[in-house]
């Protein structure tokens, strides 16, 4: 398997480019030199005037046509949604022949990849069809929370015909073997309730013990250590606090928010389940910054670290 990490820059007219480039700038001539970005050498070159940097990005660049390169920054284009999906279409057909250990992505706008054509809820619905998996689900990881989803980009109310408990139990099995594989003996895997209280005996809903407590239970069968469903309103507290090392959340805010308020800079979005390894920034394109040369990149450091250390397990792993 190749310890290569391979960078997709993102959408052209967004932050992606710069975060991109002052990453590169930083790391080691050996990390440098394991690393390949998927993206357009123009915008790029754009993004590193921006930003004021001396850097020969031309060796490192898996460089893909955009018209038009440099696009404007800030602007909402379906051909800067194209080409974010075409280098991630591309760094996912090297990561799947094995050319690439890991891919990390750099923020996409669906709006732009639904004008020009590309019709997903975001990275991992694409990544999911791009691989033919069946599943994935998203991971958030910070140094004291770690939240996974049932489900993410959909309504409320989808969100809670989604919650299974067959679906439940399948994303508290996603994260126990994501954590035992970065090095967790035994992870303590907490599952939020969908209703406040856990529905308080029924009084406020019934999908806890219908639902939930039924897929904490097969769990527990199969020798995961999983408890609840515990009222999101403290479990939160409790995984930041140290008594959990994951923590199942039923939907999108419920598990994004909490993660933003204790790890807005550091956090790292994760594909758990996919044939390929992925990380991500967990931020947005920030047109309103875009080519200004301000946007911070520790997120990008972050979510690079997390893929070496998935490129040296699967490595020590033999897989």
């Amino acid at each position: 398997m190749s310890n290569i990490v391979g960078i997709t820059m993102g959408d052209p007219c967004g932050v992606g480019p710069e975060i991109t480039v002052r990453a590169l700038a930083e790391m080691s001539g050996p990390d440098r030199a394991a690393t390949r970005v998927y993206g357009n050498l123009k915008t790029l070159e754009a993004a590193r005037q921006a930003v004021g940097i001396e850097l020969d990005l031309a060796p490192l660049v898996v460089d893909l046509a955009v018209e038009g390169a440099p696009l404007p920054w800030g602007r909402l284009s379906p051909v800067a949604g194209d080409a974010a999906f075409r280098f991630i279409e591309r760094a996912v057909r090297d990561a799947m022949a094995g050319e690439i250990g890991c891919i990390v992505t750099a923020p996409i706008n669906k709006e732009a990849l639904n004008l020009a054509g590309h019709h997903y809820d975001g990275h991992t619905g694409m990544l999911r069809s791009l691989t033919g998996s069946k599943a994935a689900y998203m991971l958030l990881a910070s140094e004291r929370l770690k939240v996974i989803h049932v489900s993410t980009h959909v309504s409320l109310q989808e969100a809670i015909r989604r919650a299974t408990t067959e679906r439940v139990l399948a994303t508290i099995r996603a994260g126990d073997a994501h954590l035992k594989r970065i090095g967790f003996e035994k992870p303590r895997i907490a599952v939020a309730g969908i209703n406040p209280h856990c529905g308080e005996n029924s009084l406020f809903g019934t999908e806890d013990d219908d639902q939930i407590a039924p897929a904490v239970a097969a769990a527990r069968s199969e020798g995961i250590d999983a408890y609840g469903p515990i009222s999101a309103d403290t479990v939160f507290h409790r995984a930041y606090s140290g008594a959990f090392d994951l923590v199942v959340a039923q939907y999108h805010d419920q598990g994004h928010i909490p993660i933003k308020l204790v790890a807005f800079d550091t956090a790292v979005n994760v594909s758990v389940d996919l044939p390929i390894d992925r990380t991500s920034v967990d931020h947005g394109t920030a047109f309103d910054i875009a080519g200004k040369g301000i946007a911070n990149h520790g997120n990008m450091n972050s979510a690079i670290a997390y893929a070496r250390k998935l490129v040296a397990g699967r490595a020590q792993q033999g897989r």
